[in-house]
């Protein structure tokens, strides 16, 4: 029997990635796209890519009538908003899976600090579930809500708290170097994102400041060691991938085949994770769920190398994972 899903805020990238996914989920009935836009355009209007494989307009959001109807919402809407309606919908029952990150963050205050907003749903942080299965899937499995990781923080979490957990790298000086396709920016125009500016061209942004640096940060913290991470993101001429190179310090004599050694037994028997022996790059994993991993060694530090599609595996195919394992069905079901 399928589930009758709603997606919120459908007319985005990961929307679009989210629903071609679904439509060929067999045990995926969607019968909700909402938007924020005025009028009802059908939804080939919106992603032409689903013209014959969906037959819905969009409708203006209504969090009651989502209830009524649906048994699960995946809500791409941006923070703040998103858990406005996502706090009612999990109320009455509605099973969620929110892209934003109002539930990523373990604690009220640093939600605040980082995002500037008051927490509309304060109580549920710290006990939301992080949706990377291949460390908290155990949490995941059942739960009502779970919080969509971030595109970056899945590729430096990913390699990293293995290495952290089983005393490979220290959890200080940590170094996040990142590269994104433009998708990752959204599909919402804005001027560094117009192909004439960023074309041709490579940029760091958010340096210092980017809100990912605590997603990542918070789950290397170890045995009450705070862990430090200077994340640095950088703009790409591409439309989609992501590749991040992590720079890690060594605990004792381990050297990266010890960590490449690490990183395959955690991740044997999981079917998205790749540990290979070559540098990951980002097209063998473009429009996969697919995460390459690889560490190599440079004089006394470990260089740690991860690469993932930003809208699949970095926000989308993710979530298709999650409501796997929240549902009963099958994990990899619609994903490979």
């Amino acid at each position: 029997m399928a589930t009758r899903i709603a997606v919120m805020g459908a007319t985005g990238y990961t929307a679009l990635e989210l629903l071609k996914l679904l439509v060929r989920h067999p045990h995926a009935e969607i019968v909700a796209l909402t938007t924020r836009q005025e009028g009802r355009p059908h939804v080939s209007e919106v992603h032409p890519e689903l013209r014959g494989r969906l037959d819905l307009h969009l409708q203006t959001l209504d969090v009651n009538w989502l209830a009524d109807n649906a048994e699960f919402v995946f809500s791409c809407l941006p923070h703040a908003a998103s858990a406005e309606c996502v706090k009612p919908l999990v109320d009455r029952g509605v099973k969620v899976v929110d892209f934003s990150a109002d539930y990523r963050l373990q604690d009220v205050e640093t939600y605040e600090k980082w995002y500037g907003v008051n927490h509309v749903d304060p109580d549920r942080l710290g006990n939301v579930a992080y949706g990377l299965p291949e460390i908290f899937r155990q949490q995941i499995v059942g739960a009502g809500l779970v919080a969509n990781p971030g595109c970056y923080p899945t590729s430096a979490i990913l390699p990293l708290v293995p290495l952290v957990k089983h005393g490979i790298i220290a959890a200080k000086d940590v170094i996040v170097d990142s590269k994104s396709g433009v998708t990752g920016a959204g599909r919402t125009p804005k001027l560094p994102f117009h192909y004439p500016e960023c074309n041709e061209s490579i940029k760091a942004y958010g340096v210092g400041t980017h809100r990912h640096a605590p997603e990542i940060a918070q789950f290397l913290t170890m045995r009450d060691l705070a862990a430090e991470v200077i994340f640095t993101p950088h703009l790409v001429p591409m439309n989609r991938g992501i590749l991040s190179t992590c720079y890690a310090t060594p605990i004792g004599e381990n050297t990266a085949a010890d960590a490449m050694q690490v990183l395959e037994q955690c991740y044997a028997s999981e079917p998205f994770i790749r540990v290979i022996g070559q540098l990951p790059e980002t097209r063998a994993v473009r429009n996969t769920n697919f995460v390459d991993l690889h560490v190599a060694q440079s004089g006394e530090r470990l260089v740690v190398l991860s690469c993932l599609d930003n809208l699949i595996k970095g926000a989308s195919g993710a979530a298709v994972q999650n409501f796997n394992l929240m549902c009963g069905y099958e994990e990899t079901t619609a994903l490979l």
